[in-house]
Parts: structure tokens; sequence; C-alpha cells
């Protein structure tokens, strides 16, 4: 199927820059969220991205105006009638998702896709809200952040989702030049599995006192080659959205290496969730 038409419910971190990547390639964007001034901020983000690409020489002007115009921030959730795609990108907790997706199902065209953004709630948990009939054209599309730069989607197929629904977000990805992966339904999906284990091992070795976080995260940067240290990266993620990720995983497979460290946990019930808060393993400059 042709996807031209893209409805996007969530301006924050990540909808914000799925809106950008799909305006960039000529798509139509509906930038959605119930605030009509969050909406708003996300189309602004977005322009401040595209700014900074001009004055870095990576896009020019005419190109930015044309991304940023074909991008239109609402809070009327009634234009997904008018979607091709729409695209999940909301806070992770599956009650807020479930209750969305109802509502677009009952909104949306009967041919109009429907992909999560979802770094690891099931996706035949969140079909559970869906029409028998929708659930075919359902599946995950896991972006990663920040979604312009990096070039990855995790494609997620639920036991309903049909063979036409992965070729066309395969041809989307390829359209967006992104390389796509593809896992099946379990808890944390293929990148957040690997990942969540060795960033809950990091903030054991540091509540335990075998190393400071710098010398953690320099060990990882320098002995293993990673570009981010583990606590680093975890600040960037967010604490709360590792916090949620381990907690799927450890009810989802048990294990004690899947459960949460009680430093994330004091960081997070603290307020204290990384760089968007100023303050995580590390401290950030505010403004």
């Amino acid at each position: 199927m042709t996807i031209q038409r893209v409805f996007v419910a969530g301006a924050g971190l990540m909808g914000h820059g799925i809106a950008q990547v799909h305006a960039a390639i000529g798509k139509d964007v509906v930038l959605y969220e119930p605030d009509l001034g969050r909406a708003a901020a996300g189309r602004e983000r977005i322009a401040g991205n595209l700014d900074r690409a001009v004055a870095k020489g990576r896009l020019d002007q005419a190109a930015r105006e044309a991304t940023l115009g074909r991008i239109e921030a609402t809070d009327d959730i009634s234009r997904a009638r008018d979607a091709d795609l729409v695209v999940e990108a909301v806070f992770e907790d599956i009650e807020v998702k479930r209750e969305l997706w109802r509502r677009l199902d009952e909104l949306a065209p009967e041919a109009t896709l429907f992909a999560t953004n979802t770094s690891s709630i099931s996706i035949d948990a969140l079909a559970g809200s869906l029409s028998p009939g929708r659930k075919r054209r359902f599946a995950g599309m896991h972006f990663f952040s920040p979604v312009p730069v990096m070039p990855l989607i995790e494609l997620i197929r639920g036991h309903a989702t049909s063979d036409a629904t992965e070729a066309a977000i395969r041809a989307l990805a390829e359209e967006l030049g992104k390389q796509l992966i593809v896992s099946a339904d379990r808890p944390g999906f293929l990148v957040n599995r690997i990942l969540m284990p060795l960033l809950a091992e990091a903030m054991r070795t540091l509540e335990e006192g075998t190393g400071t976080a710098e010398d953690i995260d320099t060990g990882a940067k320098v002995g293993l080659n990673h570009p981010m240290g583990p606590l680093e990266l975890a600040d960037f993620i967010g604490l709360d959205v590792c916090l949620g990720v381990m907690r799927v995983l450890h009810e989802g497979i048990g294990g004690e290496h899947f459960k949460p460290p009680r430093v994330l946990v004091d960081l997070v019930e603290a307020g204290h969730l990384g760089q968007k808060t100023g303050r995580g393993f590390y401290t950030y400059p505010r403004g």
C-alpha cells in the first residue's frame, strides 16, 4: 500500500522525531497531542532540529521550509480519519496505550496501518484493544532516539500481524533510509532484551561500590569500545523508561539479571530521570 498521510500520536521525544523523519521524505504528517500546546511544542522542537541542520550545512533552507510545512500540530484526534498510517508514541504505559488505540480504531479507515513505538510492551497485549480485522494491520515499529540520527527500526510482529503489514513497514523503513530488524513478540524484543541487563549490571556495580560512575562508563567506552558508557546511556534514555522496560523484562522472563537495581528505583522515585530532568547518575546543565 502507498503511505502518504501519517498521523503521529504523541509529540514528545520520540513522537516529534518520528514526525520529522516522515515529513523529511515527503509525507504529510499530523502531530497529535490532546493538548494543542504540547503538539505545537513538538513542532517547534522539529523546527529547532531543522535550524541546527541548516546551520551545520546538512540541510538547505528550502528543504527546511518544505519539511516543516508538511507537519501540522493538532489536538483533534479525529484527524486520524485521513491517515494511511498511524504511529503511536505516547508514554510507555499499557493502559494509556490501549485506551488510545481503542479510540483510534473507531476513527481510522479500515485500511489504515497501525504501528506502536513501544520499546517493551507486548504487541498482542496492545492488539487486544483493537477490532479483530485491525489486528492484521497492527505491528510494533520501534524507533531509536534521536530518531533523525539513529538508523534502526525494530519491527515486532504480533500473532495476527499479516505479511502484507510487515511488507508495508519494510518498504517505509527503506524510504526512511533506516535499517530494519524483526523481533518476535517477546518481553523487551531484541535490542532492550540485550541492553537492559547490561545497564542493570552497571548500576549494581555502582551501588555495590565496585567503581565510580565515571570509571564504570570509561571501562565500557575504552575497554569495550562502546560509544557511551552504560550509566551515561541510561541517563540519555531516561531512567523512568529504563525502569519500565526492566520491570517488563523481570515480570515476563524473571531472573535476577533483569531485576531493576535499587539505585535506579530510588532515583526515579526522587524524580531524577536523567538528562531530561537535569539529574540522574550524572548532573546536567539546564536550559
